[in-house]
């Protein structure tokens, strides 16, 4: 089956869907025979949203865009981490929840110098540019 066809089917709007459809020009959301897989589907995606939207709240974490929300993460793993008996599983980890922190904050102290060097040479370097 070519992969430019789409489903045969119309979404909410009235429009043709775009997803991939199967054997018998259907996706899965439009295809009779997989109606209880759909709404299975559904049903488990809304349940993934609620609880990322929970676990989100809980841990107050926005996601992995930035050093500071990744550092948060660092740090939720390594407060749970040392709430955990002893072991070496445990010690490496931590040691490599280390070795994570220490990279974001060589990573943050070189975002600060090259925004503190721009600062400072980006008149010079846009006047050496109009010169050329």
């Amino acid at each position: 089956m070519p992969t430019n066809q789409r489903c045969s089917g119309l979404n909410a709007q009235g429009d043709p869907c775009n997803a991939t459809p199967r054997q018998n020009g259907l996706c899965l959301w439009h295809d009779p025979e997989l109606e209880e897989a759909a709404r299975e589907a559904r049903k488990l995606g809304g349940q993934r949203r609620k609880r990322e939207v929970t676990i989100r709240g809980a841990y107050d974490v926005e996601g992995l865009s930035s050093i500071p929300e990744i550092r948060r993460i660092v740090e939720i793993a390594v407060a749970d981490l040392l709430g955990m008996e002893t072991s070496v599983a445990r010690a490496r980890t931590l040691l490599s929840a280390a070795q994570t922190a220490a990279k974001l904050l060589e990573t943050g102290e070189l975002e600060d110098r090259l925004a503190g060097l721009e600062n400072v040479m980006g008149p010079r370097l846009k006047a050496v540019g109009r010169h050329r």
